[in-house]
């Protein structure tokens, strides 16, 4: 596996340094030299800080000695922490809020590297991976080196930079801070950064001042990890505080938007810049259409005169993703010229993904859509290019209530539904399929099938489409494994449908001869 990235070279600060002003008990005024910062004690390298985090099943302090075998320096904790750690060999300091005060200390270790960039923030349900591409598509326009970070990886420009990661979207704020530093140190003028619920409630976006922030919407998802939806939005909330960015750019006709733009502008620290349809909204997109079967223009009205937005994916709801990101790229400066330039060409891997299978195949489309708003705006679209055969199945060890809605979603605009595999994880996958199935056949009119293995499930949709049909593989987009109980196996849906549709074209050729 990778190492998460660092920059070569890092001069070590005294840990006094790294915690002044924090609040902190303990050995505050130490001057041990600290080159590193992990929450992992199994990654602890000489010389650097362990952060020992209350854990779900145990207390990191329960790895102190672990961490300081393998040359740990100091160690951050909590105050439970710091008794059970009772006497050390280093320096232990203690924070209220340690997840808070290891997101300031990376930031001090790693040269607070988020000064020295433009940061651009965005959050929401759905489409967060779509419009941080859009805002690197119109920085890079704007001859802006550009670093993105989120589900789909870690880019600078066109380049992956390839590590492992602590999370799936925000990495902890070790990992997300050293990521910044090498970034900034290889030339990034700018980074965009998808910043999820969870790292808003856990801490892991606190040091970083951003320049512009953008809202998309909220709907149901990640109810296994926050306690209700009011916890999830008020998670979501966080990344418009006072202090947290310098422009505040929200999408105000989702009403969690609305919320959010009273907020702002109750508390007046942030520039607040609303996107929306109603009158007297500051970007206002109307006329949506159709530009070909993969692409979209519409007019946006924004001080005092129009544009025309063109996008290179399908999708009204793309167009709004992509009218946020117009909003955000000029509030930190970016031209018109160039933003337009930009967004007009943006491509995001697995997002509304084309699969090219050759002449006289059907029209497949990967898209990661995930919960029932994305699945059924996904479906919507798509009808609009032909008759949709969906594929769709729903990840174990998630919220299991938003299956149904997923079922319903993909049945509504579906000419098939085609119910299989996710992720089921540790869950049964067959109990996973019924409750999507539920969902499903309870719209009425459209055909619903089951099919057991997300390969022969792909197979199953591309054997009865026709050249006017439209495979839509929905759930993984950019994925590239599957998580099984015991393991994960290689499995990429666009690799899984180019390889079906040849085994039926070579079974279409044997019965020909025959």
């Amino acid at each position: 596996m990778e190492s998460p990235l660092r920059p070569s070279s890092l001069p070590p600060a005294t840990l006094g340094s790294l915690v002044a002003g924090l609040g902190l008990v303990g050995d505050t005024d130490s001057r041990v030299a600290v080159s590193g910062i992990t929450l992992d004690s199994r990654s602890v390298e000489p010389g650097w800080l362990y952060v020992a985090l209350p854990g779900s099943r145990a207390h990191g302090a329960a790895f102190s000695e672990a961490a300081v075998e393998a040359g740990a320096a100091a160690i951050l904790t909590d105050d439970a922490g710091r008794e059970l750690i009772g006497a050390s060999l280093v320096p232990v300091v203690a924070a209220l809020d340690v997840r808070s005060a290891m997101a300031t200390v990376s930031a001090r270790l790693f040269g607070e590297p988020g000064r020295q960039m433009t940061m651009l923030g965005v959050t929401g349900t759905n489409g967060k991976t779509t419009t941080v591409a859009l805002l690197q598509s119109g920085l890079m326009a704007a001859d802006v080196h550009t670093g993105t970070i989120g589900t789909i990886g870690f880019r600078l420009d066109a380049e992956e930079l390839r590590s492992s990661r602590t999370t799936v979207t925000t990495p902890e704020s070790p990992d997300l801070q050293s990521l910044l530093a090498v970034m900034q140190r290889r030339g990034a003028g700018a980074v965009a950064l998808e910043v999820s619920s969870h790292a808003l409630a856990l801490g892991r976006v606190d040091a970083i001042g951003f320049d512009v922030v953008g809202f998309l919407n909220l709907g149901r998802d990640h109810l296994d990890f926050h306690k209700s939806m009011e916890d999830y939005f008020e998670a979501k909330a966080r990344l418009f505080e006072p202090g947290r960015s310098a422009v505040s750019v929200i999408w105000v006709d989702d009403q969690h938007g609305a919320e959010l733009a009273g907020r702002v502008l109750a508390h007046g620290r942030s520039r607040l810049v609303t996107v929306g349809t109603a009158p007297g909204v500051d970007y206002r997109p109307s006329g949506y259409r159709a530009d070909g079967a993969f692409g979209g223009r519409a007019v946006v009205a924004r001080g005092g005169e129009s544009l025309e937005l063109r996008i290179g994916m399908p999708g009204e709801y793309n167009m709004v993703d992509a009218v946020v990101a117009l909003a955000m790229l000029e509030a930190v400066g970016v031209p018109t010229d160039a933003a337009l330039r930009g967004l007009a060409v943006a491509q995001v891997p697995g997002r509304m993904q084309r699969v090219h299978l050759g002449d006289d195949a059907p029209t497949v489309v990967v898209d990661f859509a995930h919960t029932p708003q994305a699945v059924e705006a996904a479906v919507g679209s798509l009808s609009d290019v032909g008759p949709v055969i969906s594929v769709l199945g729903c990840g174990g060890d998630r919220d299991p209530e938003k299956r149904e809605g997923m079922g319903a979603a993909a049945a509504r605009g579906s000419r098939v539904t085609i119910i299989t595999d996710d992720n089921p994880r540790t869950e049964d996958p067959a109990a996973i399929r019924a409750q999507t199935l539920a969902g499903a056949r309870g719209v009425g009119g459209a055909e619903v099938v089951e099919v057991a293995g997300r390969r022969a499930a792909i197979e199953e949709a591309l054997r009865r489409a026709t050249s006017d049909s439209v495979v839509a593989i929905l759930g993984k987009g950019h994925e590239r494994g599957q998580i099984l109980a015991d393991r994960t196996v290689d499995f990429d849906d666009v690799e899984e449908a180019t390889l079906a549709w040849r085994r039926l074209r070579e079974e279409g050729d044997k019965n020909a001869r025959s």
